[in-house]
């Protein structure tokens, strides 16, 4: 093995967050070592289709903001997690200004302000419509590339996490090389492709979660995995496609197969999700109808284009839809700065889990949360002692999930679950796929995007009350303010 590359923070994965957790790091003096999976711009990020989630209105409040995120999260949101976020959202949007993004503006140049589901005002900034997440990950990661504080290992992916006296030292590559560093920080996004019905691309299959639960970090709420309500079906290359829910803002309605509307459009995303799969369920149809026709295309042309490039015309006909695996609320613990249970290890973006999402994330929180903690995780890092470790070990590689897990995780760990199936993913081969039925097995209610067939019902007495999982694997309940 060769000599490790040294730096003061690593960051592994090159999303939204990694990029700016880095280029803050970089901007506070640090030298950072940025490793991505794949090439730069081409992150679970980069698909994002919703905004950035900030009370930047005349009208609006943080306050406003709190209240709407509570009520999306079902009971679970951790409160001191959400009001950082939003006192911080506004001012990370003009930090994303300063670092040259541009935001649509209306026409007397004031920022253009959408509206998404559980949202009580218009309060998500988006760059190119629908185009946000490519937008903020290319600008970010031309930044990124120009930095002389920052070594990309791009095409690299973690094997490992290098452990050294009960504290994380660094991070081991597939290809032999290894970093050291100061502060080790997970950004490697969410786990929804476990599942085979999914909006995400391949890799966000949880990798970072199992590195750092395998290194002795507390992991929790896995059992909530949001589904997104509109994701194209029945569409040879298109099947998963999200349709993003600010065209509902603009006006776009459901209809099912009776052609009668059935749900509030703008309701939270696990109430839209729930009523078109009974909508579903009820008629043997595979998709309900998005009707976006009154909805002006310039608005979301990437959207639109991909649709007509399907042989879908949005202004003619409805879109078939039916919900997918999306978002996971779940994650890494880490504390308001990102640092995890393990000394060493922080986590930001999707990998973590600071309750801030409840049981049920608000629509466009994520790229806020991306923006607010990374920053927040960059400065912690750099507040870590400097390795002392020396020899780095051999990596064990997180093992890939199989085509057989991901249909199990789709139909025992779906929209609704059973005790039954939920039992038999504790068996699966893969690790993250058994710890998320032995949280999912453990919650014994319904609650935000987490329903199970035999507990219909929201059990009060587990309201703030998080599953967290141990180092030896045993999920128990932590009641977090």
């Amino acid at each position: 093995m060769s000599a490790p590359h040294d730096s003061d923070v690593v960051v592994v994965g090159a999303g939204g967050a990694g990029l700016f957790t880095a280029l803050t790091a970089a901007d506070e003096g640090a030298t950072v070592a940025l490793v991505s999976a794949t090439p730069l711009a081409q992150t679970a990020s980069y698909w994002a289709q919703g905004g950035i989630a900030a009370a930047l209105a005349i009208d609006d409040s943080p306050e406003d903001h709190l209240r709407d995120t509570e009520i999306a999260g079902r009971g679970l949101t951790r409160r001191s997690a959400a009001q950082v976020l939003v006192e911080q959202a506004p001012r990370a949007v003009r930090r994303l200004e300063e670092r040259g993004v541009h935001f649509d503006a209306d026409r007397r140049g004031n920022l253009s302000l959408g509206l998404e589901g559980g949202h009580g005002k218009r309060r998500v900034v988006h760059a190119g419509g629908s185009a946000t997440g490519r937008r903020v990950v290319r600008d970010l990661s031309a930044l990124a590339v120009e930095h002389p504080k920052i070594t990309i290992f791009e095409g690299a992916r973690a094997a490992d996490l290098w452990i050294d006296a009960e504290r994380v030292a660094g991070v081991l590559l597939e290809d032999g090389r290894a970093i050291r560093a100061r502060g080790t920080i997970i950004s490697a996004g969410g786990a929804a492709a476990l599942w085979s019905r999914t909006t995400n691309p391949p890799g966000s299959t949880g990798a970072g979660m199992v590195l750092a639960h395998r290194a002795g970090a507390r992991l929790a709420d896995l059992e909530f995995l949001q589904f997104h309500p509109t994701a194209i079906t029945g569409i040879p290359r298109r099947e998963g496609f999200l349709v993003t829910e600010a065209i509902r803002g603009e006006g776009a309605t459901l209809h099912g197969a009776d052609g009668e509307r059935f749900v509030e459009e703008l309701a939270p995303r696990d109430e839209v999700a729930l009523a078109i799969y009974e909508q579903l369920q009820a008629s043997g149809a595979p998709s309900v109808g998005l009707d976006m026709r009154d909805v002006d295309p310039g608005l979301f042309p990437n959207v639109v284009q991909a649709l007509r490039e399907s042989g879908l015309d949005p202004q003619r006909e409805l879109i078939p839809v039916s919900p997918a695996a999306h978002y996971m609320m779940g994650g890494i613990v880490t504390d308001l700065h990102g640092r995890s249970t393990v000394p060493g290890l922080l986590a930001v973006g999707e990998s973590a889990c600071t309750g801030l999402h409840g049981a049920n994330r608000l629509a466009s929180n994520s790229l806020s949360e991306c923006f607010v903690f990374g920053a927040r995780a960059a400065c912690a890092a750099l507040d870590e002692p400097a390795s002392t470790a020396t020899e780095p070990p051999a990596p064990d590689p997180v093992p890939q999930p199989s085509a057989v897990t991901r249909e199990a995780m789709w139909k025992h760990a779906g929209l609704v679950r059973t005790p039954e199936g939920l039992g038999n993913l504790r068996m699966d081969p893969h690790p993250l796929a058994r710890l998320i039925g032995s949280c999912a097995l453990h919650r014994q209610e319904s609650r935000g995007a987490h329903r199970r067939a035999d507990h219909p019902a929201t059990d009060p007495e587990l309201d703030l009350h998080h599953g967290v999982v141990t180092r030896q694997n045993a999920v128990q309940y932590e009641r977090w303010a």
